[in-house]
């Protein structure tokens, strides 16, 4: 499924950089969006989840282009970033979109976030 992804156009050392980069955006992804929840009702916790994840499509193909700009010596210094990619993200969110690793990742990213939103509700049914 994956053979054709340009993650496999990289060299060893350039995909075990754009895999920590990855995990690392996840990670900070996750625990910002975490402490915007915190003491936060479902809605709003569903809402910054959403917010969180569109935000993340919109801005980070800019953080893998810097990126791919030092492991690339001929990419030219530019700005990637367009317009907000709503029908983009739902695409990602879907898995209907591009079957990447990216695309795939980015969808595994907006379940996490909802599941993290959603944890309030599955906390508060266990204490009763």
């Amino acid at each position: 499924m994956y053979q054709n992804d340009s993650f496999f156009s990289l060299g060893v050392g350039g995909q075990i950089g754009l895999a920590a980069l990855s995990i690392v955006l996840t990670v900070l992804v996750l625990l910002g969006a975490a402490r915007l929840m915190r003491g936060r009702g479902t809605v709003l916790r569903l809402g910054i989840a959403l917010v969180t994840f569109a935000l993340f499509v919109w801005l980070s193909p800019q953080i893998y282009y810097s990126y791919y700009y030092l492991i690339f010596e001929d990419l030219p210094v530019q700005w990637v970033i367009g317009w907000p990619p709503l029908k983009t993200a739902f695409a990602f969110a879907s898995f209907t979109g591009p079957s990447n690793l990216s695309a795939h990742g980015q969808g595994v990213l907006f379940w996490l976030l909802l599941a993290l939103a959603l944890k309030g509700l599955v906390g508060r049914d266990q204490r009763r």
